[in-house]
């Protein structure tokens, strides 16, 4: 199969890139590791006439501590973030879960913001995003805005991003403390999409009884 034809744009700046969005709309898809969308083209389950490339974007890409907890740069690839020492310090569920995804090759390619914003159900990252608090900042133009990972996602490959929106960083908080989690997943191989899998999460009060507990499934079904 071979996509539908498209424009191709690949912008230099974040700023050139909204402007891009802005002025084609609808019409626009955003372009990240295309691990997604290329087979989706592929299959003309998606026929944009303008795709924009992000991978020259530099401003998007990168790791580091925040309040605790650490920021990635939507456009930074999944292996970088498996391997990273801040991810394994202030994310260590998020770690363990990546080596998980799809297969090394993928990750190499694949980034962590499109694997986010492509909200798909057996995926593991949008699981960990909902059971652990994540932050998602966006932006249109010049205006930003924050949205916690039960409101960005909104069903099956859908989230709050407006056409003209780009998902710029990902904010996954510090555990609190006294909190144990967990990340399981069942699939025919590994790196294959889980028919099942389950990302966990519970905190102990000073008095050692439960005071909160998450859990958060992934599977061929609806988010």
């Amino acid at each position: 199969m071979k996509p539908p034809p498209f424009a191709w744009y690949a912008p230099d700046t974040l700023e050139e890139a909204l402007s891009l969005l802005a002025e084609h709309g609808d019409e626009a898809k955003a372009l990240a590791g295309g691990q997604s969308l290329i087979p989706v083209l592929n299959f003309r389950l998606a026929r944009p006439s303008v795709l924009v490339d992000l991978n020259r974007v530099a401003a998007l890409s990168g790791i580091a501590e925040i309040d605790g907890g650490v920021r990635i740069g939507a456009m930074t690839r999944q292996r970088e973030a498996e391997r990273s020492p801040w991810v394994a310090k202030r994310a260590p569920l998020l770690a363990e879960a990546l080596v998980h995804v799809a297969h090394p090759q993928i990750r190499n390619r694949g980034t962590v913001g499109g694997s986010l914003a492509h909200a798909d159900p057996a995926a593991e990252l949008p699981a960990l995003a909902l059971a652990f608090g994540t932050r998602f900042r966006l932006r249109r133009g010049s205006t930003e805005r924050v949205l916690e990972a039960k409101d960005f996602f909104r069903g099956l490959l859908t989230t709050a991003l407006e056409p003209d929106e780009l998902l710029i960083e990902i904010a996954w908080p510090p555990l609190p403390p006294r909190t144990g989690w967990s990340f399981r997943e069942v699939a025919r191989r590994h790196g294959d999409y889980a028919l099942a899998g389950v990302a966990a999460g519970i905190t102990l009060d000073e008095s050692g009884l439960c005071a909160a507990a998450r859990l958060v499934y992934l599977s061929l079904g609806d988010l």
